[in-house]
């Protein structure tokens, strides 16, 4: 069924072709338009929890390998993927690893976390005019199933996606997933994921003013809608304004329900968020608004056969979603934040990031809603944009959380700090 409501999705994209170039037209061949690049990283992510629970910590360098070939010559392009991911673990053990958040290196049945993990996966694509269909491994990107590339490796998906390109200004995408590899474990069925079927789009009405819509199922778990509104307002001088609505709902299946919050009637949620940023030169003001209401907090990430929910790691694109996400039930949270760009000082490359959160209203089962939390975030970004080491980019965040004490159900407070060094080589 799923099968043939993809073949009538892109019948419908085909026959709505408006005046746009033709990518496949122009496809120089399998060869001549190959790419293979490697991102190096090395990570490190410390947590220091207060409540008493235990401190965690990982260390580990990583490379991700992509080869993505060019699509053959004439009516039907096709072409292959290949992905390759390694790690070795440079720190945290026993004791220290563990950590659904931080997540480098999967613990095995003794406590002990892998020294070292490689996996792979490929997929075979077509490509007719501007429509791409894909099989097998992939990184998908939608806002209802993000893969998580925040860690040291990425999270993959195994299944089928199609995603178009013909309208001018119009993109529109589905997918059909049966497999999730766990970014911190070998093999491609690590995450326990049984299906997710997704379908939505974006178009850009003006160079000011885009919109996004999607929507997914997966099976035994839940039903997720999404929507988004992007304005841009340039203002004199340089500056301008702009307003990024993000909001989901979600309904939970009775089981999953069950299972995760104990009551089979805890099924709905409605979160969104609203932010404002004022661009002026190098700086620029956030004030962001962000609030949770219904049965349940919003749920997403995690693997299903560790209680989670197996829709990506990155599945929240939300305002205020920093080491906390203020995705609590009921939780409403502000933002302001500040950000700097050094490049007008004379250090082109470095950039600064400041946000301070405070959410409310938190029920977390146990204290009709009177819970608090709140997040100071830091981060300092340098990329070098010359010599050698050109692109190489690094990042030194800190996150300050603190939670209260009748909230303790839902999250835990904490200092965090990571520090990531990324390298992306082009190999051609």
């Amino acid at each position: 069924m799923l099968n043939k409501r993809m073949g009538l999705i892109a019948l419908g994209i085909l026959s709505a072709t408006q005046a746009m170039a033709d990518d496949q037209a122009d496809s120089k061949g399998f060869v001549e338009d190959s790419h293979l690049n490697i991102a190096a990283r090395n990570a490190y992510i410390s947590r220091d929890y207060k409540n008493g629970k235990q401190d965690k910590a990982e260390w580990g360098q990583g490379f991700i390998g992509k080869f993505e070939s060019g699509f053959t010559q004439g009516t039907v392009g096709v072409g292959v993927d290949v992905i390759g991911q390694y790690a070795i673990r440079l720190d945290g053990g026993k004791g220290k690893s563990g950590a659904g958040g931080i997540d480098f290196f999967k613990q095995g049945a003794d406590g002990e976390a892998a020294n070292d993990l490689s996996k792979g996966g490929a997929a075979v694509k077509f490509r007719l005019s501007n429509t791409v269909l894909k099989y097998g491994e992939q990184m998908p990107a939608v806002p209802v199933l993000q893969y998580d590339n925040s860690r040291l490796l990425s999270e993959t998906y195994t299944g089928t996606s199609i995603v178009s390109n013909e309208i001018k200004g119009l993109k529109l995408e589905g997918g059909h997933f049966t497999k999730e590899a766990r970014k911190s474990a070998e093999g491609s069925d690590s995450g326990g994921l049984k299906s997710i079927d997704y379908i939505g789009g974006s178009y850009k009405f003006t160079e000011s003013l885009s919109a996004a819509l999607y929507a997914s199922n997966m099976q035994d778990v839940l039903k997720k809608q999404y929507v988004n509104v992007n304005y841009v307002l340039a203002l004199p001088e340089k500056q301008s304004l702009t307003f990024d609505f993000n909001g989901y709902k979600t309904k939970l299946d009775r089981s999953f329900a069950l299972e995760n919050q104990g009551d089979a009637d805890a099924r709905d949620n409605k979160i969104w968020s609203l932010a404002a940023t004022w661009a002026f030169g190098p700086h620029s003001l956030t004030l962001a608004h962000q609030r949770s209401t219904g049965d349940t907090g919003y749920l997403y990430g995690g693997y299903r056969n560790a209680g989670g929910v197996g829709d990506g790691g990155n599945t929240i694109l939300l305002a205020n979603s920093y080491w906390s996400d203020f995705n609590g039930k009921d939780e409403r949270s502000w933002q302001a934040g500040y950000g700097l760009d050094f490049g007008a000082f004379g250090v082109p490359g470095l950039t600064y990031n400041i946000a301070y959160v405070r959410g409310t209203n938190i029920d977390d089962g146990s204290n009709r809603g009177s819970g608090t939390e709140r997040e100071i975030f830091n981060q300092f970004k340098y990329v070098v944009q010359s010599g050698p080491a050109k692109d190489l980019s690094l990042r030194a965040r800190a996150s300050w959380l603190r939670v209260s004490n009748n909230a303790s159900n839902y999250n835990v407070g904490g200092n965090e700090i990571r520090l990531f060094a990324d390298y992306p080589i082009n190999v051609f």
